[in-house]
């Protein structure tokens, strides 16, 4: 689920000091969520990047199947 992020955010034309700024959280925390290296991270923090990133339910769903 959290690779996703990345692709969603350069779909979006967000850097990650952009996203980082837009939702609170650090740049390099970005970077670890994004490269599945921060598996503790809270589940409201992905929501709140969810919902910056505009992402689909739908496409949540696919991902997780896949």
């Amino acid at each position: 689920m959290v690779y996703m992020l990345k692709e969603y955010r350069l779909k979006r034309g967000y850097s990650l000091e952009k996203l980082a700024e837009m939702s609170g959280i650090s740049w390099r925390n970005l970077q670890r969520i994004e490269n599945g290296k921060d598996k503790d991270a809270h589940f409201e923090t992905i929501k709140k990047l969810i919902k910056i990133l505009n992402i689909d339910d739908n496409d949540i769903l696919k991902y997780i199947k896949n």
